[in-house]
């Protein structure tokens, strides 16, 4: 059966599955077939098939039964018929994502104690997973393909997601889509993820930090860390919840809102007709505080206003405009977001880019199934498989090459 499979690839599972840790996953059999099938078994299965790249169980039934050696491995007996399509298909929709996240986090924590993994500086992104369905198909002519009305029959538990290009507050590149998204916390040192979730694509990035800090910090402390997002987690409560909670600092750029840039001499607005507006007391809403500032004309009997504003013949004493500047009285409004230290330690995102492309070099930028469970396994599975190759690569001294999956193959 080596006479199938290359050295470098046989050695790179051999040690990969030597070195993964499944004590926490159950290892009866499964219920089905006449003798039953481990799970670990057709969980080492799935591994393989994140590590390949394939999309499809299809695909991974012919490399197993061209490449016996590696079935071998995953723990089948090869003297025996490998499980069909249907045992695979069953054993991941069946699973309860909660026993992957126990591996993965069981994984996290090995190599924190290495030394390899830290938390001092963590970035949380999100990456968008295209369901099985037509309307994601540009050359589909169904109508209303991206109407919240038109529910995909071939997956209910999908949401309606928009998915940005570019993250430029002046671009407006975005595309819908019918899928879900994977959010994940990465270390931005080593590139590694540290905790993942998986919601529909309608759910908000910035609604699921803090849960996703609050879970993480139950198994791996992020106490005194520093939170790396992009605008999308431009939030109060993320800032209040980092600074008082875990005595971190937050590292993210301002999100405008659409806000108009306001014209100032001497810390003064200007209003439409050229005038400095002078101040009028301070309002205090929603938590924040804001500088109010008038008309200078509005209490004059005898001044006109020079552009005839709208709210100046309104027919009450207060005349004129009025406009509002938010103060600094917040930690997000006090940061400063001009320094070489914040562009320098916010460059540092970019880890959680590189760990977004090589997990969909694993097959999850498009899925083959058609339910939510489905899609939080598969997702989970391909960050046990990275850690996994990580955790093999630091132990073979391999460590410069622990975040390539395909250098790693090689060198194996």
């Amino acid at each position: 059966i080596t006479l199938f499979t290359s050295a470098p690839k046989a050695k790179f599972y051999s040690e990969l599955f030597l070195n993964l840790d499944l004590s926490e996953f159950p290892n009866k059999t499964a219920s089905t077939g006449r003798n039953g099938y481990s799970k670990r078994s057709l969980l080492c299965a799935f591994i393989v098939m994140k590590c390949e790249g394939f999309s499809y169980i299809t695909d991974l039934l012919d490399y197993l039964q061209n490449n016996l050696l590696i079935a071998y491995y995953c723990g089948f007996d090869i003297r025996e018929p490998l499980p069909s399509y249907w045992t695979f298909d069953r054993f991941i929709n069946n699973t309860d994502n909660q026993l992957l996240k126990n591996i993965m986090s069981s994984q996290v924590k090995k190599l924190e104690a290495m030394g390899i993994i830290d938390t001092s500086f963590i970035a949380l992104d999100s990456t968008p997973v295209n369901a099985n369905t037509k309307l994601n198909n540009p050359k589909s002519f169904a109508k209303n393909k991206f109407s919240k009305d038109n529910q995909p029959k071939s997956d209910y538990d999908c949401g309606l997601g928009v998915h940005t290009a570019s993250n430029q507050h002046n671009e407006r590149n975005f595309e819908y889509y019918w899928g879900y998204k994977n959010h994940i916390l990465v270390d931005c040192i080593t590139g590694l993820p540290i905790y993942e979730e998986t919601t529909t694509a309608d759910i908000s990035d910035s609604t699921v930090a803090l849960d996703i800090l609050g879970k993480t910090n139950e198994f791996i402390s992020v106490k005194e860390c520093t939170f790396i997002a992009d605008k999308g987690y431009d939030v109060k409560a993320i800032y209040n919840t980092v600074k008082d909670v875990y005595s971190g600092d937050c590292v993210i750029p301002l999100n405008k809102r659409n806000s108009k840039k306001t014209r100032l001499v001497n810390e003064h607005p200007i209003c439409e007709a050229g005038l400095m507006m002078n101040k009028d007391g301070k309002t205090y809403d929603n938590g924040r505080t804001r500088q109010k500032y008038s008309c200078p004309y509005k209490l004059s009997k005898t001044q006109e206003c020079p552009c005839n504003h709208k709210n100046w013949n309104n027919g009450k004493k207060c005349r004129g405009c009025t406009k509002y500047i938010s103060l600094p009285d917040d930690y997000r409004l006090s940061i400063d977001r001009e320094c070489i230290s914040f562009k320098k330690i916010y460059a540092l995102r970019t880890e959680a880019e590189r760990y977004n492309s090589r997990f969909k070099q694993t097959g999850q930028e498009r899925l083959w199934t058609h339910s939510f469970n489905v899609a939080q396994n598969l997702c989970t599975l391909a960050h046990i498989s990275l850690l996994a190759v990580a955790f093999a690569a630091v132990i073979t001294n391999s460590q410069n090459s622990f975040r390539a999956l395909k250098s790693v193959k090689r060198i194996a």
